[in-house]
C-alpha cells in the first residue's frame, strides 16, 4: 500500500532530500509541500526544487491545502512553524506526523503532547538508525557506570545550523540522564566559560562546534580517573535522515494517536 506524504519546508535541505528519497522508495508518494511566507520558492515545482524531474506539484503556503490528500506529514522546520502546521492539519486526513524540528521550549513540547491525542506523532532529534542505536547504548552505559564517571557530549554541524546544542546532542543527553534516572535539566552543566571551578560530579556537559558543511558528528565520552569510553556517530549522507523519517511515517500510520520516538519505531 502506498502512503501519501506532504512535506513542510520542501525547498530546504531536508525537504529536498525527503522528496528525492520518497520517489525512489516503495510505499510512499509525495502529494504536496509547503514553503515559508515570502519565500522565492513558492509556486515552484517541488521536483525541480529537489533537483529532479518535475512532479507537477507546486510548493504552497498552507499546510491544510497541500496536505488535503496526505496520510503523513513530515516536518523539519522551526518550532512555531511546526505547531502552526499541526493546527492546520486538523482540517485534513493526516493521521501520522513525523517531526524532526528541534529547539522546542517546554511550553511548545507540552503543546506537541496535546496534538498527540489526535495524531500518531513520532518526534526525534535524529532519524538515523545508527544514532538511535548509539542512543540506546548511551543509556545502558550511563546506567552501568557510576556518577564518578563524567559524561561529555560533543557535537559538530555545518555553519548554517541555528540551534545549539543540536537536537541529536540533547537526545543523547536525555538518554544519559535516563540511564542515571534523573531529568536532563537537573544534570546538564552550563557551558564552560571563564573560571568555572572544578567540574561537578555527576553532571552532563555539552560542547558545540559549527564549521563548514558538516552534516552531523556526535560523540559521547564517559571518563573516570583511569579510563575513557567513547561512543560516536558520523553522518556521511543527509539521506539517512530522510530514509529514517519515511520509515517512521510508514510505522506511525499503523499506530493509534500517541507520542512516539524512533526507539519505538526501531524496537529499541
Amino acid at each position: 500500500m502506498s502512503h501519501k506524504i506532504a512535506i513542510a519546508g520542501v525547498a530546504g535541505r531536508m525537504g529536498q532530500s525527503l522528496v528525492r528519497t520518497c520517489i525512489t522508495e516503495d510505499g510512499c508518494e509525495v502529494v504536496g509541500g509547503t514553503e515559508r511566507p515570502g519565500s522565492g520558492e513558492l509556486d515552484k515545482d517541488i521536483g525541480v526544487l529537489a533537483g529532479i524531474q518535475p512532479l507537477n506539484i507546486k510548493a504552497g503556503l498552507s499546510a491544510a491545502e497541500v496536505a488535503k490528500e496526505a496520510d503523513i506529514w513530515i516536518d523539519f522546520t522551526a518550532p512555531t512553524s511546526t505547531l502552526a502546521a499541526m493546527t492546520a492539519l486538523d482540517l485534513t486526513g493526516v493521521r501520522a506526523i513525523i517531526i524532526g524540528t528541534t529547539g522546542f521550549n517546554e511550553a511548545e513540547e507540552a503543546a506537541l503532547r496535546e496534538f498527540s491525542k489526535r495524531f500518531a506523532i513520532v518526534k526525534a532529534g535524529n532519524f538515523s538508525l545508527g544514532v538511535n542505536l548509539v542512543t540506546a547504548l548511551v543509556e545502558q552505559a550511563a546506567a552501568r557506570l557510576g556518577d564518578d564517571w563524567d559524561i561529555e557530549i560533543l557535537e559538530t554541524h555545518h555553519r548554517r545550523k541555528v540551534d545549539a546544542p543540536s537536537g541529536t546532542a540533547l537526545m543523547l543527553g536525555e538518554a544519559a540522564a535516563n540511564g542515571r534516572k534523573a531529568p536532563l535539566k537537573d544534570l546538564q552543566s552550563p557551558p564552560y566559560d571563564g573560571i568555572t571551578g572544578e567540574r561537578e560530579t555527576g553532571k552532563i556537559g555539552f560542547s558545540v562546534r559549527r564549521a563548514g558543511g558538516v552534516i552531523g558528528d556526535h560523540e559521547v565520552m564517559f571518563g573516570s580517573d583511569d579510563e575513557l569510553v567513547s561512543l560516536r556517530h558520523t553522518a556521511l549522507d543527509r539521506n539517512i535522515f530522510a530514509r529514517g523519517a519515511l520509515r517512521a511515517g510508514q510505522w506511525a500510520i499503523q499506530q493509534p494517536p500517541g507520542f512516539y520516538s524512533m526507539r519505538d519505531v526501531l524496537g529499541l
